[in-house]
């Protein structure tokens, strides 16, 4: 049985659906807090439009497309370690690439698969909730009670997407597994798929990332070949297909019910829940959505058991993290961390601390997340530790930001980025985002605004706003007022 077919996008919509990289800068909140190590680039990156908001090359801002981002493992690789007990996600990008499946086996590739095709479904939900997998997307769902629901459906039809749309600017830890071990995604989704019942996989990636674009292609017909992908995956009562979808640029498909209307050839937009997806997703059959880290982490914890996974972490956060660190770190890079680390930890000695100037603080998780001020660099990294701070642990990009920025300076970026990237759903953020931006950008220039005005804002923001965007963008703006009073105090009238 053959998947849905997929309709062409509304083009209308994307930012980038008739627009060559060839040429853009990145203008990524990571770039933005790079942009006085390298003015040029980022004259150049404001002088492109429409705006490109990340490259996934954070390690190197202000960062620049090249003509060798096209091919995976051609461009400059970031630094890669790990800091966590076991090494769960980093193994072959530390030895290389495993970029074929010959690769992929001779590393042990494959051997989680076998496994879970000698398993009953039942036992393999038990194994991935008792694991404490969450999201690693940024919302921290735990993957085991997703991955129930859609398996606890009796409808025959089910699909299974991967969301690789790394849309975070800051992060680029997606990037790296798609294009060096693309067959550790590719194996998690049928190990998934073995569980769920759900036999019609779909690849959801951001057209920023033409290498992964590549290595993915490459992966998907080696993996067809060797029967991994097919009308019966041997081993198994049911086949897989896989396809890939290539975005045309708009950070709110990250949202799993924009993603799905994206794949459709339907606006973008955010879908009213319930129902939730799990029921009625992608062409309204049950659909199991799950970001790249969540499912590269499958393998592992099939191989390894759930409990040598739940063994490392903190509270309700278990197993490891990656986490990218910005430009502006004397160590740069792409790091495999256990959760509950400090964050000071992550700060001072895995990035080295700074390469100029003073910290004024680290955003961890995205332009929605929270800023954390030094005072509060011994936060453990977990998501109920960063949310009691007005912060978020998010898809793990780090970026710190020194005393060349300004908190009004920051705040303005943010809501610029926020204005650019609302879907327009919901009136309040496609009008108030707009607004906060341009209230910012006044206080720039001196003229300040009425602190009320501001208030109401924000709360119509986080009141009436479908998904995370607007709310987000008011948590941002409360995190900033509850850490940085003063300095947020010299925008109002």
């Amino acid at each position: 049985m053959q998947a849905a077919p997929q309709k062409q996008p509304q083009e209308s919509f994307y930012h980038l659906a008739h627009v060559p990289l060839q040429g853009h800068a990145c203008q990524g909140l990571a770039c933005f807090a790079a942009r006085k190590l390298q003015p040029q680039h980022w004259q150049q990156a404001q002088a492109r439009l429409p705006a490109v908001f990340c490259l996934g090359k954070c390690y190197q801002g202000p960062a620049l497309f090249h003509d060798d981002d096209q091919e995976a493992g051609k461009a400059h690789r970031p630094h890669a370690a790990s800091f966590a007990p076991q090494t769960v996600l980093l193994g072959n990008i530390l030895h290389g690439g495993a970029r074929d499946l010959t690769s992929y086996a001779a590393r042990g590739g494959g051997a989680a698969l076998r496994q879970a095709l000698a398993m009953p479904p039942a036992a393999l939900l038990e194994m991935i909730a008792a694991s404490g997998l969450r999201g690693r997307g940024g919302a921290g769902f735990p993957t085991g009670r997703k991955w129930a629901a859609v398996a606890a459906s009796p409808v025959p039809r089910k699909y299974l997407v991967a969301n690789a749309d790394e849309g975070d600017p800051g992060a680029f830890s997606d990037r790296l597994l798609l294009e060096d071990d693309p067959f550790r995604l590719i194996e998690g989704m049928l190990i998934a798929s073995i569980a769920t019942g759900a036999a019609h996989g779909t690849i959801y990636l951001r057209k920023e990332y033409p290498g992964a674009a590549t290595s993915l292609r490459a992966a998907i017909l080696e993996a067809r070949d060797a029967g991994w992908i097919g009308p019966r995956v041997p081993g198994s009562g049911q086949g897989f297909t896989l396809d890939l979808v290539i975005g045309q640029g708009s950070y709110v498909c990250g949202e799993e019910t924009a993603l799905l209307n994206s794949i459709e050839g339907r606006r973008a937009e955010v879908r009213p829940r319930p129902p939730q997806i799990v029921e009625h997703g992608l062409f309204q059959a049950p659909t199991l959505v799950n970001n790249v880290e969540t499912l590269c982490a499958v393998p592992w914890i099939v191989t390894h058991g759930a409990a040598a996974y739940a063994a490392m972490g903190t509270g309700a956060s278990r197993g490891t993290k990656l986490l990218s660190l910005n430009s502006l770190f004397r160590h740069p890079g792409l790091y495999e961390v256990a959760l509950g680390m400090p964050l000071r930890q992550v700060v001072e000695e895995i990035g080295g601390g700074l390469r100029q100037g003073r910290l004024r603080g680290v955003m961890v998780g995205g332009p929605l997340a929270g800023l954390v001020p030094p005072s509060l660099l011994d936060t453990p990294l977990g998501y109920e530790e960063l949310q009691a701070i007005g912060c978020a642990l998010g898809h793990g990009g780090v970026i710190a930001f020194n005393d060349d920025t300004g908190i009004a300076e920051l705040l303005a970026e943010v809501f610029r980025f926020g204005a650019l990237e609302s879907c327009g759903k919901c009136t309040p953020c496609h009008y108030g985002a707009p607004e906060l931006k341009r209230l910012l950008q006044g206080a720039l220039d001196g003229r300040r605004f009425d602190r009320q005005h501001w208030h109401a804002l924000i709360e119509a923001l986080d009141a009436t706003s479908l998904c995370g965007h607007g709310r987000g963008l008011a948590e941002f703006a409360r995190a900033i007022a509850r850490h940085y009073p003063q300095e947020l105090a010299t925008c109002f009238i």
